[in-house]
């Protein structure tokens, strides 16, 4: 995750002041630990703080819960050894909910960000209410808090993954599932409430499922020192996101990245948005499947299928993969000559297809990108890592809540 090293104005109040520490010498020690031992001299370099008010934030964060010591850590340089600080594997946790058209799955994340509990369930979402497709999350997110205690975890929020326009809440709409104006996160927080009498109600927030994949790659993600990128998942739709500087882009109205609505030929198939001929017509799970000539409804036994078949060089498995490739490059063509990102990285389905969809996506990027703008075989087109998924990221959303405001999060007394 992103590290925000900053200081505050000279006229923040004592209160202010010390709080923002506290969120700068947690994350130091979450960013250290990532890369060898934190140590207070090393958090108070990397902070800018004496070492003195480091070691005064590290007890305070220590007695909270929050750090934990791991034993004395040498340098090689004279000197007394540091002790080593290590984020807490216990206490506060975030709980990523991902609801999508054939599946759902939970996750909860600690706050070094690792993915500490998983539930997933495949299920058809497409004829479901949404009240009862909210109502089957809740109940599996309510499995995975038992899952998380156990482990003495406490999640401290929930956040969704939602497919399509979401915004204030609710699934302004949904075309695959069939939701228009939906109050999802009203619906799933009392689904959970009514799961769990007699604790307390987890505060909900939500985003578009792309935008928090791509959070989760940026965070999580084998990146590098990439920063901005596009992100595209394929599922039943494809979403998309854009990620400039380290920053989500989510537009005027927080609907950036509905890039499976771009149409690719206005005279194609009529889509469910109810436009024709958008790219999900030729690039999206039910798409592919049905050039290759899988029948039934899909989901990840018919996407293993389609790789299976690929895999063998099936001739119809291999040229409808290639003429997503093609339709999927056309469209990216356009995204990167608007906003030149330093890579292209395709999750969902596309990660698991790429020895067959990147070469023809590649050669319509060389050949549509402005001069300059696109090599082939340069590696800005690249696959997802396995740790950018939706989910991981909507609970890394609520684990970057903690690390913004610990003391917000501190476990009350005598609880």
């Amino acid at each position: 995750m992103k590290s925000i090293l900053t200081p505050l104005g000279p006229k923040a109040d004592k209160d202010t002041v010390r709080r923002h520490n506290l969120s700068l010498v947690l994350r130091a020690v979450r960013d250290e630990g990532e890369r060898g031992d934190a140590t207070r001299a090393g958090v108070a370099a990397r902070v800018g703080l004496t070492r003195a008010a480091v070691s005064s934030l590290v007890e305070q964060l220590m007695d909270s819960g929050f750090l934990t010591e791991s034993g004395k850590t040498f340098s090689g340089q004279a000197g007394r050894p540091g002790t080593a600080l290590k984020v807490a594997r216990t206490g506060p946790a975030g709980l990523g909910v991902e609801i999508n058209i054939d599946y759902v799955s939970v996750c909860v994340v600690d706050l070094a960000g690792t993915g500490r509990v998983r539930q997933t369930e495949h299920l058809d979402n497409r004829g479901a209410p949404a009240e009862e497709a909210l109502a089957r999350a809740a109940r599996l997110a309510a499995r995975t808090l038992e899952s998380a205690y156990e482990q003495e975890l406490r999640p401290v929020g929930a956040a969704l993954a939602l497919p399509g326009l979401v915004s204030g809440g609710s699934v302004r709409q949904a075309p695959n599932l069939g939701w228009n104006e939906v109050p999802a996160q009203e619906l799933f927080a009392d689904a959970l409430a009514a799961l769990r009498p007699g604790h307390p109600v987890l505060p909900v927030a939500s985003e578009n499922e792309a935008n928090l994949a791509a959070l989760a790659e940026l965070w999580f993600g084998g990146l590098g020192d990439v920063r901005s990128f596009l992100y595209l998942t394929g599922e039943i739709g494809v979403g998309g996101a854009l990620v400039l500087n380290g920053e989500l882009l989510r537009g005027a109205h927080g609907f950036a990245g509905e890039i499976g609505h771009v149409v690719v030929d206005p005279a194609g198939p009529e889509c469910r948005c109810g436009s024709r001929g958008c790219l999900e017509q030729y690039a999206g799970q039910a798409a592919l499947l049905r050039a290759a000539g899988i029948a039934g409804t899909g989901g990840a036994s018919g996407v293993l299928e389609l790789e299976r078949r690929a895999a063998a060089e099936d001739p119809r498995a291999v040229a409808a993969i290639g003429e997503a490739g093609r339709m999927l490059g056309r469209v990216l063509s356009g995204a990167v000559n608007l906003v030149d990102p330093d890579a292209v990285v395709l999750g969902g389905i596309y990660r698991g297809l790429m020895p067959w969809l990147a070469p023809p996506a590649d050669e319509e990027l060389t050949g549509r990108v402005v001069s300059g703008l696109w090599s082939p075989g340069s590696g800005r087109l690249r696959a997802s890592s396995v740790a950018g998924d939706a989910a991981r990221g909507a609970a890394a959303l609520v684990v970057q809540d903690v690390l913004d405001d610990p003391v917000a999060y501190a476990e009350p007394s005598g609880g």
